[in-house]
Formats: structure tokens, sequence, C-alpha cells
């Protein structure tokens, strides 16, 4: 297959709107807390949708794992393990910040650590530089953090100029700059670990490669596999956390109906008024009903779902950049930023601020995009 580096750019911008898509079915749900939620679309995204994709387009997929050496599998399962802490703590950091700046500062830290260590461990990071197309991709990497960076600083404005009441209308009720932004930084540093897991499974993905050739399909899907071993570290530490959770704050029976409080929710958390409450029968009132239970686990499993397939889309990207592939990373991660930030526009996580400030988001939001223009043309000029 012949790099196409203009489609492996469509395709980073399709799985970034799959990333900044998936906290939106989160917001809907009632009563229950974020230990629930999370684990549910953990297993939908991390465990059956890697599966199952995978095994339809990849063949011998148990095959394929079997043949790659024990080290490339540990590895990647350990860096999806490290991975799955900065996952853990991704969530905490939208939390506090709001989609668009939780977005900027933990994805700025994830683009820089992701993109730049693979190929400074690989000794590559020279000779990149001794190439056109190489300082090319490294310029749009830079613009892509001076992006960043100016949407952090429209964040950090929106803190001054909006009141405590309108946070709370668009779901971010914890709202907290300083807290967030901590828990932003760590997150984005060990959620670059994925970018280290993907590397760790090249062996996986020439064995998957071998397959996809032989049976006469595209080697578009050899990443897949790859995927699906990363995950199983992934959601090995998001499981453990959730479950430490969910026995704290006694919050099993959530599963069969009994109240929580979503954090990011911005439906009433009661689900009812004080006038539809029998007095007589309060505890049978309070719980949750059938009808909104299952739709809770309708709206966590398509949010795994819909996280899963950022990967999907990746995965295909990065298959269409030619050699310089670790630029992926930057891409994915711009793509992410982009979208999560016109999510924030739509959201109105903006609307009463300055206009410094939405000048601000403006400029970060067309420098992303330029930026993505930038790592895409340099690997269209490496590939020929």
């Amino acid at each position: 297959m012949q790099p196409n580096p203009l489609i492996g750019v469509v395709y980073h911008w399709i799985g970034g709107l799959c990333s900044a898509s998936n906290f939106i079915p989160f917001r809907p749900i009632k009563r229950w807390s974020w230990e629930i939620y999370w684990i549910i679309q953990g297993v939908a995204a991390w465990l059956i949708a890697p599966v199952c994709v995978a095994s339809l387009l990849v063949p011998n997929l148990s095959l394929i794992l079997h043949q790659a050496s024990s080290t490339s599998l540990w590895h990647s399962v350990l860096w999806g393990a490290m991975w799955g802490i900065g996952g853990l703590t991704f969530g905490l950091s939208i939390r506090y910040l709001g989609i668009a700046l939780g977005y900027a500062i933990a994805l700025g830290f994830c683009t820089a650590f992701g993109t730049l260590m693979p190929p400074i461990f690989r000794g590559e990071l020279l000779t990149i530089t001794h190439q056109t197309g190489g300082r090319i991709i490294l310029l749009g990497v830079a613009l892509c953090m001076v992006a960043i960076a100016i949407n952090g600083m429209a964040g950090y404005s929106k803190e001054k100029e909006i009141s405590e009441e309108d946070k709370a209308l668009t779901g971010e009720r914890d709202y907290s700059f300083r807290k967030g932004l901590a828990v932003a930084v760590f997150s984005g540093i060990m959620s670059s670990c994925f970018a280290y897991g993907l590397a760790s499974g090249k062996e996986i993905a020439a064995i998957a490669k071998i397959q996809l050739l032989a049976h006469g399909r595209a080697d578009l899907w050899q990443n897949l596999p790859v995927l699906v071993v990363v995950l199983w570290g992934g959601f090995t530490t998001n499981f453990l956390w959730s479950a430490f959770l969910i026995w704290r704050n006694g919050s099993v029976a959530q599963f069969i109906g009994s109240p929580g409080i979503n954090p990011m929710g911005t439906a009433r958390t009661t689900g009812q008024t004080l006038m539809d409450v029998d007095p007589r029968n309060l505890l049978a009132e309070l719980r949750i009903r059938p009808g909104t239970l299952l739709r809770n686990y309708l709206l966590a499993a398509s949010a795994g779902l819909v996280w899963y397939f950022q990967f999907f889309f990746y995965s295909m990207g990065q298959t269409k950049m030619g050699k310089y592939d670790f630029s992926s990373w930057a891409l994915h991660m711009a793509s992410i930023i982009i979208f999560a930030t016109l999510w924030g526009i739509i959201l109105r996580e903006w609307r009463d601020t300055s206009r410094r400030t939405k000048l601000l988001v403006s400029s970060g939001l067309f420098l992303l995009i330029f930026s993505t223009i930038v790592v895409g043309f340099g690997n269209y000029i490496s590939a020929h």
C-alpha cells in the first residue's frame, strides 16, 4: 500500500471528532456516579469493540497474537496500563476544566511527549531534521503546541469571566482551574504512553500485515490487533480504579437502579420533581426507573464505542503517513482539540466571555487546523 498523507490527515480528523465527542453521551446520564458509567464505557471501548472489530477485519486474530513475541505483547500491555492512568485523570480534567480547556491542556502535554519521544528514543530525530519533509513536520508540531498554548490562555481568561452559575448550566459544577491544571498536566504526560504502546506493537502489526495480504485484504487494518493488546493494559488500570471507587463509595447498587449523582451532567440529578414523589413510597420513588436505567446503559456504552473509533481511524491514518508516521500522534491530538473546541462553542461554554477571550479561542482553533495541514504536507513531501 502506497502512502497517502492527505487521506491520512482526513482519517485523523475523523478520529479526532470521535474522541472529542466521547464525553457528550455522559452529560444526559441521570443519577449515576462517575465510576459506574466510566467502567461501562470502558468495557465497551477497551474490551468488546477492539476484539469484535479486529476479528471482523483481520483474519486469524488469535493466531497473530500467539505468534507475537512475549516482549512485544507485554511492552504493549504495560504502556497501555500507564496510558490507562492518564485516561482516568483525563476524565477528571474534563470535570474540573470543561471540555475545551480540559482537552487543550491535557492533550498539549500528550502531544509533545507522544510525538517526539518515540523518534528520540529510536535515535531518528537528528535524521528527521536533515530532510525537508521532516523539518516541515516538526514545524507543524511546533505550530500545534503554540495553538494549544493559546487555547490554554483562552481557558484561563474564561475562568476570570464566567460566573459559577453559568459554569453549572454548562455542566461545569466542579470547575477549578488550579486543581484541573495539575490533573491535566499529569494526565497529558501519562496519556502519551499510548503512542509508546503502539510503537511497541509494531511486531504485532507486521504479523497482521502478512495475514491480511495472504487473505487478499488491505493492510490498512494491520494496527487493529495492536489496539487490542494496548487496550488490555488500559482496561486493567481503569477497572481496578473504578472497582475501588465502587467499593469505597458503596455505589454498586446503582447498576440495578439505586440513585447517584452524575458530576458531568447538565440534567437535574433527581430525574423527577418533588411533586412527583409519593412520600408513602419514598424509597421506591427515588430508585432509577427502568427506562432511565436502560438509557443510562446505552449512553455509557455508546460513549465507549465512539471512543474506540478514534483509534480505529487513527490506525488507518497511521498506515497512510509514510516513513514519518510518528507525526500521526500530533495530527490526532490536534484534531481532537479542534473538535473539542468546536463542541465547547456549540455547548456555549464561551458564551459570556469577552471579545479578547473569543479571539484567543478562534486564533487557537485556526492555528490548530493549519498545523494539521502543515504536518500532512510535510509527510506528502517525504513520500514523494
